[in-house]
Parts: structure tokens; C-alpha cells; sequence
């Protein structure tokens, strides 16, 4: 079995996609043979507002293989821990044009809706894909 199909089926057993946007994307790697186009699979609008998101994903598809996927939880914490970070740090972040205070004021329910709504498609010069989405 290919990695690419097995992939599929992780992500159909572990509630990531449906078993019928399983099936469509699995036909589609039958027909394709690439995985460019599989990065995300494709949901409706619907389906993308019921879904509560698990993970903000990074993929690159060209001569590197790149697949991370960071757990919402981690950047909700991550956001959280900026209002404990010492003064000090602070300041020396805003030296080099970093400003963390604005993470202070970011409500949760509007970074996932922002989050939700994320998606980035690059297809560099070198043929690099790049897609950057939530799931």
C-alpha cells in the first residue's frame, strides 16, 4: 500500500475527513498519481463550519516532503503564554519589530474563525507547492 493511500485512511480512521471524501480522494490518487492535489481534501462550506478544527497544517510537496501539523490546543496556549512572558523579553522582542501585545487583546472564537477560514496556496518557481490550511 502506498504511503499516500495510507495517509487517506488515517485521516478517514481518525475522523479527519469523511469516509465519502476519503473515497473521492483515494479515486483521485488512483486517477492522478501525484498527491499535489490531495493536500486538502475538499469540503464544503458546511462541512468546514460543523468541524471543529484540530490543526493548523503545513505542507510541501517538491523536492523536500514537508507535513506538520501543530495542534490548535498549542497555539491557543501559545497565545496565552505571551501575557506571562517577562517584561524584559517583551521589550526586547519589540527592539526587533515583534509586538506580542497584540495577541493580549485576541479572542479565541475569532482566531478560530479566522483560523477556519486559512488557507495559503503557493506554487513556487522551483515547483514547490506550499499550502498552509486548518483541519
Amino acid at each position: 500500500m502506498s504511503s499516500e493511500r495510507a495517509k487517506i485512511l488515517q485521516m478517514v480512521a481518525d475522523g479527519t475527513i469523511t469516509p465519502e471524501e476519503g473515497e473521492k480522494l483515494l479515486s483521485r490518487l488512483d486517477s492522478v498519481g501525484t498527491t499535489a492535489d490531495l493536500v486538502e481534501p475538499e469540503l464544503d462550506s458546511g462541512d468546514r463550519k460543523s468541524k471543529p478544527l484540530k490543526y493548523l497544517r503545513v505542507v510541501v510537496d517538491g523536492n523536500d516532503k514537508v507535513n506538520i501539523r501543530v495542534p490548535i490546543g498549542l497555539i491557543r496556549t501559545g497565545i496565552k503564554l505571551t501575557t506571562l512572558m517577562p517584561l524584559s523579553a517583551s521589550e526586547h522582542l519589540s527592539d526587533h519589530g515583534i509586538d506580542l501585545s497584540q495577541f493580549n487583546n485576541l479572542d479565541g472564537d475569532e482566531l478560530m474563525e479566522a483560523l477556519r477560514e486559512l488557507k495559503v496556496e503557493v506554487d513556487s518557481e522551483d515547483g514547490d507547492i506550499i499550502r498552509v490550511f486548518c483541519e
